[in-house]
């Protein structure tokens, strides 16, 4: 590549579709305040590329180019936005790190991508935006430590990123990049009639999440009402870890009142907690996405979760015991009321500006390091 070809800027879209929401408002934004910025946006599977090619369009007076990363992988059977299977990362890394290497800034949303900076001499920096709203997971190996600059939603978690090393002055509060994105999917759109929306959606990590325990149970209990129409949509990673939850979950496909998902992108772009009249789930931080806009929420602690979401817990009844669950759902609207001040105080918290803000102002950091380049 040419020095004239060289992107100011690149964005990395080479893992889960989960992280596109969590990325893609920031280079729409970047382009809108820079449009003289050359912007490379790296996509690592054809999934990725029809799902992104559609939104190019409005892109076109500025700078944006959407290319292949080395390994890119074609998925014909794929639907618009699935999440697919991904090519082997760190070999992806090595393999596209000569053309991020003299790139100003590169922006990505897993930490995988961090190993770069981590491991090799790069002259471009790198931004990390957390995706997901919860605690962070820390590596031992110290690739967060590796970005130039860490975007957080709010300072929920300044002072733990500051303990784990993080440099305080690398730390941009940006507010949520994902309360921006447009959701693909209504109630409308999958249920034949109107009824209030329940939304089960179990934690992929077996000691955090109420699956394992208490998942088909649950499901039993849901596909036997008609109080609700229930959206089963568990975390997408949940089925590398459970083979055998997609079959179970597709017995309950054809009920007019139950609309299965398991990796379509209404499950990571927002659909189900905006259409959502009451959350049920137990770690996820898809907990605090919902209650952006407080409503009625119940929360499962399975004898086996060994992880302890306190602050989520305080949001609605907590669920100990599986005989307690129906009674739970049935009160939830009535003690809303006793939650609902709670609620509004930890979705600010931890998501800080949830408006149409958070990518202005991700762009607007990313401009402010170019011009210390």
């Amino acid at each position: 590549m040419s020095q004239s070809d060289r992107a100011d800027v690149a964005f990395l879209f080479l893992g889960e579709m989960l992280l596109v929401p969590h990325l893609w408002p920031i280079v729409e934004a970047l382009a809108q305040a820079r449009p003289d910025l050359t912007i490379d946006v790296w996509i690592s599977t054809s999934a990725h590329e029809e799902l992104l090619g559609e939104w190019m369009a409005p892109l076109a007076a500025a700078r944006v180019r959407l290319r292949r990363a080395p390994g890119f992988l074609q998925h014909a059977t794929l639907g618009k936005g699935q999440n697919p299977p991904l090519p082997a990362k760190l070999p992806m890394l090595m393999r596209l790190a000569p053309a991020l290497w003299n790139v100003p800034v590169t922006v990505c949303a897993e930490q995988t991508s961090l190993w770069l900076p981590r491991v090799l001499p790069m002259r471009s920096r790198f931004v990390f935006t957390v995706h997901g709203a919860g605690p962070l997971n820390y590596n031992r190996d110290g690739r967060l430590r590796h970005a130039s600059r860490l975007f957080v939603p709010s300072d929920y978690l300044t002072e733990d990123h500051v303990a784990h090393g993080i440099a305080r002055d690398a730390i941009a509060v940006t507010g949520y990049v994902k309360s921006a994105f447009r959701p693909s999917v209504t109630a409308v759109d999958i249920f034949p009639d109107a009824r209030s929306v329940l939304l089960y959606a179990p934690h992929w990590q077996r000691y955090r999440s109420s699956w394992w325990e208490w998942g088909h149970a649950i499901v039993e209990m849901l596909a036997a009402q008609d109080r609700y129409n229930v959206v089963l949509a568990p975390h997408q990673r949940l089925f590398e870890r459970d083979e055998e939850a997609l079959a179970y979950l597709n017995r309950f496909a054809d009920l007019p009142n139950v609309h299965v998902d398991s990796g379509s992108f209404a499950m990571v772009d927002g659909s189900y907690t905006q259409m959502a009249n009451l959350y049920l789930g137990d770690s996820s931080s898809q907990i605090i996405e919902y209650l952006a806009r407080p409503r009625p929420c119940v929360t499962l602690d399975t004898p086996e979760m060994a992880w302890q979401p306190d602050d989520y817990r305080r949001c609605g009844a907590v669920v100990r015991s599986l005989g307690d669950l129906w009674p739970a759902i049935m009160a939830a609207e009535e003690q809303h009321p006793l939650y609902r001040d709670v609620q509004s105080a930890f979705a600010i918290e931890a998501l800080g500006d949830a408006g149409n803000g958070a990518p202005r102002r991700s762009a607007q950091a990313i401009i402010d390091l170019l011009s210390t380049s």
